[in-house]
């Protein structure tokens, strides 16, 4: 067993699954009785972190079918808004806290939990007091209003191992110009998943969005090669 603190293995674990594959899909509005057709879509295609908003149906309940049929993901909450939010998500076997907003107790919290904290931000000012208390990443939002300009103004005053990652309006037509100005990974919801949208669809869906994050990725190991 590793000696490391639960929260400094969860961070990594986050870090590893997008390293592997850096989107992050989005669930919101997914059912329990669909979760796991969903997931096996999803993970089939190659996403390795799961997300159930907790304004979904019976989400704890979604968490804890996605963790254990899928013991190898990163799965946890977004739109956690309370510390017993965060209490609730560790007991259901999710191992992610993600919020809306820079809410410093919830990632003290989280991190106390030994789980990993992904923290909406939209100024330096968020994102360095967010990284202080301890975020794993950062997620800027909402993506779409604040463009790439502001990843890359970010992203020239944050730390270079911070993970900075636009969520709220992306989509395969917009990852090529957020990931130019900075980004690290992507949070994927209505492009990718919507309330009665079959899992084949949602298949679909995810095996275009990984292929194009492969050929940005690829095109950045190029780039950083020659």
């Amino acid at each position: 067993m590793s000696s490391k603190p639960a929260s400094e293995r969860a961070s990594e674990r986050l870090r590893g699954a997008l390293s592997k594959c850096p989107l992050i899909a989005i669930l919101r509005g997914l059912t329990p009785e669909t979760a796991i057709d969903v997931g096996t879509v999803l993970v089939d295609a190659g996403f390795a972190v799961l997300e159930v908003p907790m304004n979904s149906p019976r989400p704890l309940e979604s968490i804890r079918r996605l963790a254990t049929r899928f013991p190898t993901c990163v799965v946890g909450a977004g739109t956690v808004l309370t510390i017993e939010d965060v209490d609730a998500i560790a007991e259901a076997g999710g191992g992610l806290i993600v919020t809306p907003h820079a809410d410093l107790e919830i990632v003290r919290h989280a991190k106390a939990r030994g789980l990993a904290c992904v923290p909406g931000v939209a100024t330096p000012t968020e994102a360095f007091g967010c990284l202080r208390a301890g975020a794993d990443a950062l997620k800027l939002f909402p993506g779409e209003m604040l463009g790439p300009p502001v990843v890359k103004s970010i992203r020239a005053v944050l730390p270079k191992e911070s993970m900075l990652v636009p969520v709220g309006g992306v989509s395969e037509e917009n990852m090529a110009a957020f990931w130019a100005a900075g980004a690290s990974a992507f949070g994927i919801g209505s492009s990718l998943y919507q309330p009665g949208r079959s899992a084949e669809d949602v298949g679909l869906r995810a095996q275009r969005l990984v292929a194009r994050i492969k050929q940005l990725s690829a095109g950045t190991a190029r780039h950083k090669s020659t």
